[in-house]
């Protein structure tokens, strides 16, 4: 039986921002973003409300990351991941503020992962593997702190496709995309934890609004059945309060140190 949880706690147990978020502009669409490792079905989900008129869609832009003026990013990240992960994590920056505060008339918005997990994820990531240097880390936070602070980028909902390592690691190599044949299993395992600490324990940085967690591990008629679960929710754009509630899950995540 699939499994679905809202992730709730109190709110004195919440990592909080330095700053608070800029006030959201009225009529802001409501805001989805879909979080979760490398192959842990994010298109997968956002495929599924492509499909409705009122929902606009906003995929990772990878094509501008492979082509800045001609310099493909993504496959010098990959290459060279210390000499490469500050020019990459700045485009992506850019482009995903793009996102968040591109207008639509479409009454909700949803998009492949955040300004949020790029600073929380993927730049932490490559700051606690000693891959980018502190000094690159801290103008990137500067830049995310002046952001948050200025821009509206606030967001309603957050899917979190939790996935077990090996079962992306296992996809990644079965799509074979090019710039992606170099990941290490280790590497999927250090993001599995930074996200788990960040979206599911919450323990580590502040949760910009309300988690929802689908198991996607599982295959996608089982995927698809929990996503149609949520349908109502996102196409009605019902916030969701912290109450204390706790949903078992039959997920096998190990523990990684």
């Amino acid at each position: 039986m699939s499994w679905l949880r809202n992730v709730a706690q109190s709110e004195s147990n919440r990592i909080q921002l330095l700053r608070p978020l800029n006030p959201p502009k009225k009529n802001r669409p409501f805001t989805v973003i879909v979080e979760g490792n490398i192959g842990s079905g994010k298109t997968t989900f956002l495929d599924y409300f492509a499909k409705f008129k009122d929902v606009e869609v906003l995929q990772e832009p990878v094509n501008k990351w492979r082509n800045v003026q001609g310099h493909n990013l993504l496959d010098l990240l990959y290459k060279d991941p210390s000499r490469w992960s500050l020019a990459f994590q700045t485009q992506v920056q850019l482009t995903m503020v793009d996102f968040h505060t591109q207008e639509t008339s479409a009454r909700v918005k949803l998009m492949e992962r955040s300004i949020f997990s790029g600073r929380f994820c993927f730049i932490e990531n490559l700051y606690q593997s000693k891959i980018m240097e502190p000094a690159e880390y801290s103008v990137l936070s500067e830049w995310f702190k002046w952001i948050t602070s200025n821009l509206d980028v606030n967001v309603d909902l957050i899917i979190y496709l939790r996935t077990s390592p090996e079962v992306v690691h296992q996809r990644i190599s079965n799509r074979a995309r090019k710039e992606e044949k170099t990941v290490p299993l280790s590497y999927l395992q250090d993001l599995h934890k930074i996200h788990e600490d960040w979206l599911h324990n919450q323990t580590t940085h502040f949760v910009p609004a309300p988690v929802i967690e689908i198991d996607a591990n599982a295959d996608l008629p089982e995927m698809l059945e929990q996503i149609s679960k949520v349908e109502e929710q996102i196409l009605n754009r019902k916030k969701i309060k912290y109450p204390e509630t706790t949903f078992p899950s039959k997920l096998p995540l190990p523990s990684y140190q």
